[in-house]
């Protein structure tokens, strides 16, 4: 029974060790990566707006024929 208690202790003191040394990893990124993020963020919103606008582009049309 003790056994079980033990593995059950363990479980917390394991996550708050692998959390520590998580952070302990974690750097904040430079002026540079932040940068190269904000730009893939950005190409990503241009692109995904795009694909959006040709779609509702491409719909309206054949909506309307298909219903009207």
């Amino acid at each position: 029974m003790s056994d079980q208690f033990k593995e059950i202790l363990d479980i917390p003191r394991d996550f708050l060790h692998d959390g520590t040394q998580f952070m302990n990893r974690c750097t904040k990124p430079d002026k540079l990566e932040f940068l190269k993020i904000s730009q893939a963020v950005g190409v990503g919103f241009v692109v995904m707006g795009a694909l959006g606008y040709v779609v509702k582009l491409i719909h309206i049309p054949v909506n309307q024929v298909l219903v009207g």
